[in-house]
């Protein structure tokens, strides 16, 4: 029997639990049933790649929001209450290219967003001029770099930036650094890139922080069968400018850890604040796809709207 299209559908939610705490998968059954769902974005439409912080009681979540009839990303706004619901969903950033991974950092007192747009062949970073809802671009970080899944985090003084480049399935298994003073950089690339060339744990996916010992640990993709399969960690026992040691654990973490629905995949995790933004997926198996397809190639060429 031939089986309908497998479409990938991603879904994001927020547990009231330090990142730390559920690096391990046994971790994640004491969560489950306190897991604050985003609202379901309609028909053909996901919520993925969860990044926020927490603002005077509010929860701010951003996400990509992507929609199969365009084949397009956008970066959503949406806000959690202090009683767990979702309010005030907006679009905050929309780009010629498809964005994504809307990785938030602060910064001497104000608001960053550090979105992945590879097909613009750089690594750029954006400010909010008013947060949450209005984003300026700031300065471009690296040029000429097609980079994926851009993660920064502050370590002993310096800024460190995690990231794949997207170039003949490389960014499937390496992971690149990048290193600066600064923020705004310059940024200079690490002399041992990629530190990481391994399909089971290469891909960045989420926010860096601290092990109990002091390591960096950076939440990684196992993409060594399909894209974004399963969440594993990179754990630097050195990282410095002049030398980069690291090691994945053995710890895994897959869609069925949070949801029986969704356990085809998992790859964001993200401290925010109190809690934890993270995203699962599921494929879906549907004819349809086929006629959301064809309605978009016949809107390019002219021949009527996406439905």
């Amino acid at each position: 029997m031939i089986r309908p299209p497998a479409t990938e559908m991603w879904r994001a939610g927020f547990i009231p639990a330090p990142i730390a705490t559920l690096a391990e998968p046994a971790a994640w059954a004491a969560w489950a049933s306190r897991i604050a769902w985003l609202p379901d974005p309609g028909p053909w439409r996901y919520l993925a790649d969860p990044f926020g912080l927490q603002r005077d009681g509010l929860t701010h979540v951003f996400v990509e929001a992507f929609d199969y009839r365009t084949l397009h990303g956008v970066i959503e706004h949406h806000e959690l209450a202090p009683d767990l619901t979702w309010r005030n969903r907006s679009t905050v950033l929309a780009l010629p290219h498809h964005v994504s991974y809307p990785f938030i950092v602060e910064d001497a007192g104000e608001v960053f967003m550090i979105p992945e747009n590879y097909r613009s062949n750089a690594i750029t970073l954006y400010r909010a001029r008013r947060f949450p809802a209005e984003w300026v671009r700031e300065t471009t970080l690296l040029e000429g770099v097609p980079g994926a899944e851009p993660s920064l985090f502050k370590h002993e003084g310096r800024w460190w930036m995690f990231f794949t480049v997207v170039s003949g399935g490389r960014d499937q298994r390496e992971l690149h650094l990048a290193h600066a003073e600064r923020l705004t950089g310059p940024w200079r690339l690490h002399r041992q890139n990629p530190v990481i060339n391994d399909a089971t744990g290469g891909r960045p996916g989420g926010t860096p922080f601290l092990a109990g010992d002091g390591a960096v640990m950076l939440p990684v993709q196992d993409c060594s069968r399909t894209y974004g399969e399963a969440l594993r960690f990179a754990r630097f026992t050195e990282l410095s400018p002049e030398n980069v040691v690291v090691e994945h654990t053995a710890a895994r973490l897959t869609g069925g850890l949070a949801s029986a629905a969704e356990r085809d995949g998992f790859h964001t995790l993200a401290h925010c604040g109190t809690g934890t933004l993270f995203d699962v997926k599921r494929f879906q198996h549907d004819w349809g796809r086929h006629v959301v397809d064809l309605r978009r190639r016949l809107a390019k060429r002219g021949f009527g709207g996406n439905a």
